[in-house]
C-alpha cells in the first residue's frame, strides 16, 4: 500500500473505500451502525496501522474517528467528511495525539 502518511487525499481515498465496505457489510440494514467507529478503526487498522510513522491501535483509530466526527459536527463543516477526517487524522498525530505518538 502506498505511504498515506502525509497525504491527506490518499487518506481521504481510504476512508472514502472504508464507507463503502462497511456498507456492503451492513447491507441488510443499508449501511446503519450505531458503532461505526470500532468498524472503521478494525478496516483502517488492517489496512493502515501506522500513520506518519506512529503505530496506531485500533482503540487510537476510534478515538480518531470519534474525535473528527464530534468536530466535524461541533464546527458545521461543510467540507466532505473523508477530506475533512484526514485533516483531523494528521493534524492529531503531528500534535502528539494519540498516545502512541508521544
Amino acid at each position: 500500500m502506498a505511504d498515506l502518511s502525509s497525504d491527506a487525499g490518499q487518506l481521504a481515498d481510504l476512508l472514502r473505500a472504508t464507507v463503502a465496505a462497511h456498507h456492503h457489510a451492513f447491507i441488510d440494514v443499508d449501511g446503519a451502525d450505531p458503532e461505526w467507529p470500532i468498524w472503521y478503526a478494525a478496516y483502517l487498522h488492517a489496512r493502515l496501522p501506522e500513520l506518519q510513522g506512529v503505530a496506531l491501535t485500533q482503540s487510537e483509530w476510534v478515538f480518531l474517528l470519534v474525535l473528527a466526527e464530534q468536530r466535524r459536527l461541533r464546527e458545521g463543516s461543510n467540507e466532505h467528511w473523508p477530506d475533512y477526517y484526514a485533516g483531523v487524522f494528521l493534524e492529531e498525530i503531528r500534535q502528539g495525539n494519540p498516545l502512541s505518538a508521544k
